[in-house]
């Protein structure tokens, strides 16, 4: 993982050339989902310390619900819209890869997540959870631009 923050395209190809097993990116997903969950708990408890009209457990398990339920149905449904824009309008991309290239780079930014939930959960809302944020966010593209390219190069390369 950490070699994908300075050479995501070798990462993503070397991922890519392994099993394309569903159950394996699953993985990744459920991964990253579970981290992000986890990076939420400082900012909780600072919002339920700060404001008690909603206990804690209410807000952990909506947190809980929406992370781990919620979250990968909606990651699946970016990854098929991905990859009917490519379709459309690029080549004949394997959705695997497409999902495979965004579950990756939601993996790998996952612990810089944590770093924001504590910087959200020590500071609060704030200028420095901005900049935490748009960091994780230019990682994020970052690494999905690698693997998307990478998704490209191997659907030219079947023809």
């Amino acid at each position: 993982m950490l070699r994908s923050y300075r050479t995501p395209r070798a990462v993503v190809r070397g991922l890519n050339q392994g099993s394309r097993r569903e159950a394996r990116i699953l993985v990744y997903l459920m991964l990253a989902c579970a981290l992000f969950f986890v990076a939420q708990w400082p900012g909780i408890a600072r919002s339920a310390q700060l404001d008690e009209s909603q206990p804690f457990e209410a807000r952990m398990s909506g947190a809980l619900f929406g992370v781990m339920f919620i979250a990968p149905l909606v990651f699946y449904g970016i990854a098929g819209v991905l990859t009917l824009l490519l379709r459309v309008f690029v080549a004949k991309v394997d959705g695997f890869d497409i999902r495979l290239a965004l579950f990756w780079a939601l993996l790998v930014v996952s612990p810089l997540s944590l770093l924001q939930g504590l910087v959200t959960g020590i500071i609060g809302q704030g200028p420095q959870a901005l900049a935490t944020g748009i960091v994780i966010f230019a990682v994020f593209l970052m690494v999905l631009v690698a693997g998307l390219r990478v998704a490209l190069e191997a659907a030219l390369a079947r023809g």
